[in-house]
């Protein structure tokens, strides 16, 4: 099935009235037949279909969501919302991974770094991408780039799009778990704006190599994650059959993220996901990331780092047990 043609097994009913209003339309002007009543009727039903399934996914459907292959992927919202991208490339240590790009370009006018990572549509982009799962190559890169926005005092934003980093022979001879580490460390202590944006999967170290940000935002269809369900129900359930039960146990979704203080902002989609209408879902990415970058570009360095620090020790719940 093409991507054009991807219906993931909730949306069947949608497409079913879509297809009858489709039919409608044509036979209405085929046969120059007045069927206004009929679309209309037809046009109600489907706005409340979508609105009974999109505003109550489980956290399942959420991931599936997530994984849409028509949903906007980093380069698309760069795009549509910055100016003069310019893309940086290696680590200068290895090679170009092009699972993780980045590089300057202005936000509003004003010049800012951005990091991204970044999936394929085809087969061929993907085999290039490598699925979107970086090497540490990479989270080099990033810190390469996060520590030239320092040099120049420029704010970083990030976009995270990942389901984990990659966890081939040859990644982990390249010491993929120390430059997640590393960045980490590093971008816990920037001496400049952070902001990161969830846009589709966020999954394990992948993703948190390059979300110790300031602000994070998260689309209301994506999901951020210690480990992507399918991984969590292999180890706890020893089988994948027990996904949807793992989808749920990790509350991974953007409206629970934001409830646990994980995620500072949740950005609402259009109705049917952000891959139904992308000029709207960029529209909302821009407002608010113009509106986290208002909030913390004000903020003297020691403000920041300490805001940073406080938000991220903040995190978690623990009890303690007398023994």
């Amino acid at each position: 099935m093409t991507a054009a043609k991807f219906t993931l097994d909730f949306e069947r009913p949608v497409r079913e009235l879509e297809a009858q209003l489709h039919a409608l339309q044509e036979a209405s002007q085929h046969h120059h037949f007045d069927m206004s009543s009929e679309i209309s009727s037809i046009q109600q039903r489907i706005n409340k279909t979508k609105e009974s399934i999109y505003r109550n996914l489980t956290p399942w459907q959420q991931v599936q969501m997530a994984r849409h292959p028509q949903r906007p992927y980093s380069l698309d919202y760069i795009k549509a919302i910055f100016e003069d991208f310019q893309e940086l490339h290696g680590d200068r240590c290895f090679g170009d991974d092009q699972a993780l790009i980045g590089g300057t370009a202005k936000f509003n006018g004003k010049p800012v770094v951005i990091i991204a990572q970044q999936k394929g549509r085809t087969t061929r982009e993907n085999l290039a991408r490598n699925f979107g799962m970086p090497h540490p190559e990479g989270y080099r890169k990033v810190l390469r780039l996060v520590k030239l926005a320092e040099k120049f005092s420029l704010p970083v934003i990030s976009f995270i799009d990942t389901k984990a980093a990659f966890a081939g022979v040859g990644s982990e001879e390249r010491h993929v778990s120390e430059a997640i580490a590393k960045n980490l460390k590093e971008m816990s202590s920037l001496e400049v704006p952070t902001i990161g944006i969830i846009i589709g999967e966020g999954g394990s170290g992948g993703a948190l190599g390059v979300a110790v940000v300031d602000r994070l935002l998260v689309m209301e269809h994506a999901y951020y994650s210690v480990i992507p369900p399918e991984g969590c129900a292999a180890i706890l359930w020893r089988s994948r059959d027990h996904t949807e039960e793992a989808a749920e146990a990790l509350k991974l979704g953007g409206r629970e993220l934001v409830k646990q203080g994980i995620a500072d902002t949740l950005i609402e989609e259009p109705l049917g996901g952000a891959h139904t209408d992308k000029e709207t879902a960029s529209k909302r990415v821009k407002e608010a990331i113009s509106k986290a970058l208002a909030e913390i570009s004000s903020l003297s360095t020691d403000q920041l780092l300490e805001q940073r620090y406080q938000k991220y020790r903040n995190m978690g719940k623990w009890t303690s047990i007398a023994v």
